[in-house]
């Protein structure tokens, strides 16, 4: 099991982003959460397979998406050591 660390940036807040986050872990079957930070950007922690989130990151850049625009994406990768469950958004 790993865990990924994004911070996205770019249209991401105002837009759903979060939501499109939840739906897009779901999705894949990935725990984790997502909040909106301070300076416009969007963190999210994200664990499961390697290759699931793999999949997971590719989705959040939200290509077909008519209002969001991811510009970069920064992540980290580490093991999981308790992956938790379900995936929330915070505030």
């Amino acid at each position: 099991m790993k865990k990924v660390l994004v911070r996205v940036r770019g249209r991401v807040q105002g837009v759903g982003f979060r939501y499109f986050v939840r739906d897009a872990a779901m999705i894949h079957g990935v725990t984790g959460w997502v909040k909106n930070n301070p300076d416009g950007s969007v963190s999210v922690a994200a664990s499961g397979e390697e290759g699931i989130l793999r999949d997971f990151l590719q989705d959040l850049w939200a290509k077909d998406d008519p209002i969001i625009r991811v510009n970069a994406m920064h992540t980290e990768w580490h093991d999981a050591d308790n992956p938790g469950e379900g995936f929330e958004i915070r505030r």
